[in-house]
């Protein structure tokens, strides 16, 4: 599966872009037709603290899953974008067994 990491108005250290390569790179376990997966980081201009914001278009076979998920940090919100790709992969995999 190939990861393009895409930083918006910063610049993403090794150890965070490690990070999420190494979460999405687990989805495989759930189902193995992965083709790609886009991660968009943005940092948004707002006194609160929930600014970060990531998005993750993930490409299957014939179709793709998106999540965007905004938190306090990227790591946090990789984390919460992980367990809502899982679910989706699932539905995915089951709707795909039953054609």
């Amino acid at each position: 599966m190939e990861i393009n990491i895409q930083s918006i108005h910063f610049t993403a250290d090794q150890k965070l872009i490690d990070y999420i390569t190494k979460r999405l790179t687990k989805l495989t376990t759930f189902y193995d037709g992965i083709v790609d997966a886009n991660v968009y980081l943005k940092l948004e201009n707002v006194s609160s603290n929930n600014n970060k914001i990531l998005e993750v278009k993930l490409n299957v076979f014939h179709q793709t899953l998106f999540c965007a998920e905004q938190c306090r940090t990227f790591e946090c919100a990789i984390d919460l974008a992980f367990e809502s790709l899982k679910v989706q992969l699932k539905k995915y995999k089951e709707k795909s067994l039953a054609m």
